[in-house]
């Protein structure tokens, strides 16, 4: 079993992420689309930047492993 990183967060982006809910946490990693794929995947070794007022994902498909990147819209 691979090892992952652990996630690597700006403070504004981690602030952001702490505020979603443990379960949809969960359910916003487990559903990135992936262009190569052409399907939802789970996000792997991702990291978190704020862009444009919005949390940004940014990470590894779980099945092909090329990047992939998921925006989660702030209120």
């Amino acid at each position: 079993m691979p090892l992952e990183s652990i996630p690597e967060f700006t403070h504004p982006a981690a602030k952001l992420w702490k505020a979603i809910p443990a379960d949809t946490r969960k359910l916003i990693l487990a559903n990135v689309w992936c262009g190569k794929c052409s399907h939802g995947v789970t996000i792997r070794n991702f990291s978190g930047a704020v862009k444009g007022g919005n949390l940004l994902l940014v990470g590894k498909c779980s099945d092909c492993h090329g990047d992939v990147a998921r925006v989660v819209e702030s209120k």
